[in-house]
């Protein structure tokens, strides 16, 4: 197949764009390159697979109506994976416009180009996040989401809705997926591994929100992409037992559906910091704060819709992804520990 996967020098596009050039399908990367976090990990990323036979990678935005217009013209995909996007719940608090244009405009863009294009299934990144105010655990895709807490999340539920309603006008299979703080080698530097392992080895304080005391679904990446590419093989069916007088939100009478992907084991904060200075052998210096506007005290998946429809279940370990991130930081910025 030729897939379009966007935001291909991100860290989870990345990760996608490589498992489907290493199974055959030709891959046509999208990224800006934007300068939210370093551009040289983004850099870094796509050179991985830039010289890969069957990937072609575009330099473009997705606020670019034209260009994309053009892009899904000229190429002819047979399926999109749609990964890009403005990320960060608190940076979504000081620069709301950003997600506006990226995740609500971009989105859109993505959106007419499937309708104007034959495209088979669109399957698209959504969040936790869009559970908010939730405290019913864990997180099911049958869940009313009407109670975010931060524009970041509004965004992605905004996406949800308009690809129902694409699916709805024009037949197009769309799928979302709930990602549930995914981490791993590559992973961005403002998420909270790279950040602690960054400021552990330095031996800066590191800032712990809530005392150290919410929970995570922590899922490793690996399985992020495994979850993405089983879904993407799963072309979404319109449910035909959906009952109008009693709306499921995770399915419907249109070809849509709504799936999580997390690691369904909530590790609390702390515990997770403690595995990184077991990886490390250094203990963290921890400047204890309290919980941040739009943030949640847990997250905690309920993943049966994607076994039901897919048969897979994340399931790497905490202490495994941890050992496998810092590994590969330790390598890619040429860290010595015991010279440090």
């Amino acid at each position: 197949m030729k897939i379009l996967v966007t935001g291909a020098a991100g860290f989870i596009g990345y990760f996608v764009a490589r498992r489907l050039l290493e199974r055959g399908d030709t891959v046509v990367g999208l990224d800006n390159f934007n300068d939210y976090y370093d551009v040289s990990l983004k850099e870094a990323r796509i050179a991985q697979i830039q010289d890969h036979d069957q990937f072609k990678c575009m330099r473009m935005d997705l606020v670019d109506n034209d260009g994309i217009a053009k892009l899904f013209a000229d190429e002819g995909f047979d399926r999109v994976v749609h990964l890009a996007a403005q990320a960060g719940v608190r940076y979504s608090i000081e620069n709301p416009r950003s997600y506006v244009d990226s995740n609500i405009v971009g989105t859109l863009n993505i959106l007419e180009g499937c309708r104007h294009n034959p495209v088979e299934h669109l399957v698209y990144a959504s969040s936790s996040s869009v559970y908010g105010a939730n405290t019913n655990m864990p997180f099911s895709v049958h869940d009313n989401v009407d109670h975010p807490l931060a524009l970041y999340a509004v965004s992605k539920k905004s996406n949800e809705l308009m690809a129902h309603s694409y699916s709805n006008l024009y037949e197009i299979p769309t799928t979302g997926l709930r990602f549930f703080t995914v981490y791993g080698p590559f992973g961005r530097p403002d998420m909270a591994l790279f950040y602690f392992t960054k400021s552990i080895i330095e031996g800066t304080p590191i800032d712990v929100f809530n005392y150290g005391n919410h929970r995570r679904d922590f899922t490793y990446v690996d399985d992020i992409v495994e979850g993405v590419i089983r879904v993407l093989d799963t072309v979404a069916t319109p449910n035909n037992d959906w009952n109008p007088d009693n709306p499921d939100p995770g399915s419907s009478r249109a070809p849509y559906r709504i799936y999580n992907i997390g690691n369904s084991q909530p590790v609390e904060l702390n515990h997770y910091i403690e595995v990184i200075e077991d990886c490390l052998g250094r203990k963290a210096e921890k400047n204890l704060l309290p919980l941040q506007p739009g943030d949640v005290p847990d997250t905690y998946a309920d993943v049966q819709a994607l076994i039901d429809d897919t048969g897979y279940k994340p399931d790497t370990p905490v202490e495994e992804g941890v050992a496998r991130f810092v590994e590969w930081y330790l390598d890619y910025y040429n860290i010595d520990l015991d010279k440090d």
